[in-house]
């Protein structure tokens, strides 16, 4: 394969990796080799040829740590800065050896970026930015690099050149990543705001638009936030760790792995395709960042291809159970029962008789069903499975069962999926699952061999007589398969492809996360109505001001600022609830003529607020 042909070919590689799922790029490279004893008024570019093991041994940190995406170490390398430190005429040698030192390091694990930054003049020309960009980039671009990044712009006269010269010389097969860099209230430090440069690049050739440098994660994350809502191209988010403080004459960063990886958490849920670190930002960083990223969004995987033996006949699937003849709950959905579940968590112990006495008072109160999760919010409970069995035996009333991705390889799903059909466990809501960092137990590693898209496929073979390796079983599951969905979700559009995805995986009815505004989920279904299954409404009665600004901060479900108001003006702790019980039953009453059930929290074990809510529900 020519050299040409393997950088288009890199090239579509990364271009399809981004469509599919989210990528974790590297950290900075200058606060690494000032912590490996650089000074300050070196030039950190020139290193690649004075220094080469050092600028490796710094991309091999970032790879070790997950990272994806390795930036050469070309930040500095045009003529407009190397002409400071008189290196002008190295332009080219320092440029190719940032990028094959970046390559060694990355091997076929990660892709290689050219790092492309400011020109480092001002009041330059256009027609000399463009001279000087256009340079850079076609050295990077001979050099091999799989995509190129135009980082820490500050002036969008600027950046629009360069733009305009990185496309010429990189051609139409290259990605291009064009990041601004912003004070704390998101606009340019050339004053241009936050919508203004969304709009501008929304419009020019590249293909991400990002933040870098500057600021910390809450300010890009509010940001990113404004950014999306102005964009469908992908977005990026590489922020500083936080705003360095000086202590004894050196630029410490004050943001640890831990607090990083918490945005990463939230950038991720706001819909950023690409999340990293600037300034400040280390391999730990990079780690902790990566591991939010496969937990969040582990990208989904189908089935094993499995090669056909074409000297044995087909293997013939079994047909489907139908959903009334799966469980109870399959009936009423299939004969548009509105159907009532409540969630009841596992005990954290051996001792189920709290929460059976909760199921039973769910039962008498008309309860459809009790939704037990699967280890929530990351904790170790006692096994959901098993609870759900206890719940059917011991409180008669049916249960559905949470099955995450989190804690199983394939093979484990597998048995555990066989297992709870024959315990008689027919109901499932197939989710990804909570990342191990949210929970107490923050070194449990997370497997996420799939993701739920993966979980339904597997689901739906199990259900046709097959195997995860496609071979017959000799018998079937009958399992009434349920998803998730989120209507608030800030990238809707991604929400709903994946839900587009689960539907076409076999999902037989979907049950949604909180809602609080109507408007989301009028929108969610009327954007779902050609792929439509039973939607159960997720209903979570507010018990204070403090858990309506988890909702919000944590869970990144919106709670519209009416109900937050009337939650802050609740005089105590059981004024609170009962406010919160209102705001529930209001929710309640104009979904229920919209979706086929509901779905009711019960939080923090107090089982009689879900029946509350649940009394103002009308037969219809």
């Amino acid at each position: 394969m020519s050299s040409a042909t393997l950088l288009k070919s890199r090239a579509r590689e990364f271009r399809e990796a981004l469509n599919q799922g989210v990528l974790v790029a590297d950290g900075a490279m200058g606060t690494m080799l000032y912590e490996k004893g650089v000074f300050i008024n070196r030039c950190y570019d020139e290193l690649n040829l004075s220094a080469p093991q050092l600028v490796k041994e710094v991309h091999e940190a970032y790879v070790k740590a997950g990272a994806q995406i390795i930036e050469a170490n070309t930040f500095g390398a045009n003529r407009g800065r190397l002409a400071t430190f008189s290196l002008g005429e190295k332009l080219a040698a320092i440029n190719e050896a940032g990028v094959r030192l970046a390559r060694e390091a990355a091997g076929e694990t990660a892709f290689v970026a050219g790092s492309v930054g400011p020109s480092g003049l001002r009041n330059a020309a256009p027609e000399q930015l463009r001279e000087i960009f256009g340079e850079q980039a076609a050295v990077l671009v001979g050099a091999g690099v799989d995509l190129l990044v135009l980082e820490t712009f500050f002036s969008i006269d600027e950046l629009r050149e360069a733009v305009t010269a990185v496309r010429a010389a990189a051609g139409p097969e290259l990605a291009i990543i064009a990041q601004v860099t912003i004070n704390d209230d998101g606009a340019m430090l050339d004053g241009t705001s936050t919508e203004d440069f969304t709009a501008l690049l929304d419009q020019w050739p590249v293909d991400v638009i990002g933040l870098n440098c500057s600021v910390g994660p809450k300010a890009t994350l509010e940001t990113v936030e404004r950014i999306m809502r102005q964009t469908t191209k992908p977005v990026s988010a590489m922020p500083n760790a936080g705003h360095p403080a000086d202590v004894e004459g050196r630029k410490i960063y004050l943001c640890s792995p831990e607090y990083m990886s918490q945005y990463a958490r939230r950038f991720l849920w706001a819909g950023v395709k690409i999340v990293g670190g600037c300034c400040g930002t280390t391999p730990e960083h990079i780690k902790l960042v990566r591991s939010e990223a496969r937990s969040l969004q582990p990208g989904h995987r189908a089935l094993p291809v499995v090669a056909v033996d074409e000297t044995k006949p087909p293997v013939q699937k079994m047909p489907l159970v139908p959903v009334a003849a799966k469980s109870k709950l399959g009936a009423k959905l299939a004969a548009k029962e509105f159907v009532t579940f409540v969630e009841i968590l596992p005990p954290r112990g051996v001792d189920p008789a709290r929460e059976v006495a909760g199921a039973i008072l769910c039962r008498d109160a008309g309860i459809d069903v009790i939704n037990v999760p699967d280890g929530p919010r990351a904790s170790a409970r006692l096994s959901a499975a098993i609870t759900c069995k206890i719940f059917q035996e011991q409180a008669g009333i049916e249960a559905v069962l949470h099955f995450c991705c989190r804690d199983r390889n394939i093979l484990g799903m597998q048995s555990d999926l066989l297992g709870a059909h024959a315990l008689g466990v027919r109901n499932l809501i197939c989710i990804t699952g909570d990342p191990p960092r949210m929970g107490a137990h923050q070194h449990a590693t997370a497997v996420f061999d799939v993701d739920a898209i993966g979980l339904a496929d597997i689901v739906t073979n199990l259900n046709s007589g097959l195997d995860i390796g496609g071979n017959a079983m000799g018998s079937q599951t009958a399992l009434l398969l349920g998803v998730g969905a989120n209507p608030g979700a800030l990238n809707i559009d991604e929400e709903v492809r994946r839900f587009e995805r689960k539907v076409e995986a076999g999902a037989e009815y979907v049950v949604t996360q909180p809602v609080f505004d109507i408007k989301l989920l009028e929108n969610f279904l009327k954007r779902t109505e050609h792929c439509r299954i039973p939607v159960v409404c997720g209903i979570w009665p507010l018990t204070s001001y403090r858990n309506a600004q988890f909702m919000v901060d944590e869970l990144r479900v919106p709670v519209p600022e009416p109900f937050m108001e009337r939650m802050r003006q609740a005089p105590d702790a059981e004024a609170a609830r009962r406010e919160g019980i209102a705001i529930a039953q209001e929710m309640t009453r104009q979904v229920q003529w919209m979706v086929e059930g509901i779905q009711l929290s019960a939080p923090f074990g107090r089982y009689q607020m879900a029946v509350d809510v649940a009394a103002v529900i009308e037969k219809k």
